[in-house]
């Protein structure tokens, strides 16, 4: 005979769903005060994920004050744009590094230039913190409870 479990587990998905939401706020406002505090405003690549991060955070907080299933979506959406940023952060950082490696060494390629671009002046695998916080947004969306059907 089993013991009914779906109050426990509930609460369970519930307390997890709010350390999610937890951890996308704090590492989103660390990552976006960590961003202005490099300076990373140059142009219009720069303020993208300032921009997200921010979006984000608002879409978030709405979601956890009013959940419909309309404030899940969104957030999935901005989720995937944050996810989305991160791959071509990582993108644009190596791609920077390489040019400027081979700007200063000409002759340098193959190993020696993947290892120094990755270990160069521009953090090239830090937007990979972007693709995180959006596989967590996406992770906290997973299954809401606002976008729940009732059936029959």
């Amino acid at each position: 005979m089993s013991e009914p479990t779906g109050g426990f587990e509930r609460a369970t998905l519930e307390a997890m769903r709010r350390f999610l939401a937890i951890a996308f706020v704090v590492g989103g406002a660390g990552t976006l005060t960590e961003l202005f505090l490099l300076e990373h405003t140059e142009d219009f690549w720069q303020w993208t994920p300032l921009v997200l991060i921010g979006m984000s955070i608002v879409a978030f907080v709405a979601l956890g004050a009013r959940p419909t299933k309309s404030a899940v979506r969104i957030t999935q959406a901005l989720m995937v744009l944050v996810l989305l940023s991160g791959a071509l952060g990582v993108f644009f950082h190596f791609k920077g590094n390489i040019e400027f490696e081979k700007e200063m060494y000409p002759s340098m390629t193959g190993f020696e230039l993947i290892w120094e671009s990755l270990t160069g002046a521009t953090p090239s695998l830090a937007p990979g913190a972007m693709a995180l916080l959006g596989l967590v947004g996406l992770i906290y969306c997973y299954r809401h409870p606002a976008v729940r059907t009732v059936q029959v």
